[in-house]
């Protein structure tokens, strides 16, 4: 089985954050029978032979990547099947695209964490939820003013817990090469 881990705010060599190799071999030393970096912004592909083992792999190789270089991020962990499910919803089709800066998936942390409601935007409009699912929320961002708007943030604010995100493209690639 494949999964997918999503980092929190990590931007792979820089500190308190794994270096590419420090990563994979954190997974494939705790057990993982393949792990490979996509992208450098956190995200890792690993295969174990079933979810409990996959479970094993990433307590044990999260541990490591704490004393190893201080990771303190959350780390958000997703089966490549549930993955693909998510991507095949395709949640921006009926969106109009025109003013959008970028399309893009955030990961609830935790079960109990409380998804928010739609409809939903900030106050002047510069992210607004698409769709809600039990462990995501896809968002639009638009460029009003200086900067585009960050889903990951309004997002924190509203579920009050730690939240990562991803662009839509990324989470759509991911699945084409590992899914």
């Amino acid at each position: 089985m494949k999964f997918a881990l999503f980092l929190r705010n990590v931007n792979l060599g820089r500190p308190h954050c794994p270096s590419k190799q420090q990563l994979e071999e954190a997974f494939l030393r705790a057990g993982a029978d393949s792990a490979s970096c996509f992208l450098v912004n956190g995200t890792l592909v690993y295969a174990a032979s079933s979810v409990q083992a996959a479970h094993v792999a990433f307590k044990s190789a999260y541990a490591h990547l704490q004393q190893v270089c201080g990771l303190r991020e959350p780390a958000f962990v997703r089966t490549m099947d549930y993955l693909s499910g998510l991507a095949s919803l395709d949640p921006f089709r009926d969106i109009d695209l025109t003013d959008v800066y970028g399309c893009y998936v955030s990961f609830l942390h935790s079960p109990q964490d409380k998804a928010p409601t739609l409809p939903l935007k900030t106050g002047n409009g510069n992210v607004e939820l698409v769709q809600v699912t039990p462990a995501e929320v896809l968002t639009v961002a638009r460029a009003i003013g200086k900067a585009p708007g960050s889903p990951n943030a309004f997002l924190e604010k509203i579920v009050g817990a730690p939240l990562t995100t991803r662009s839509w493209n990324t989470l759509v690639r991911l699945v084409e090469r590992h899914g």
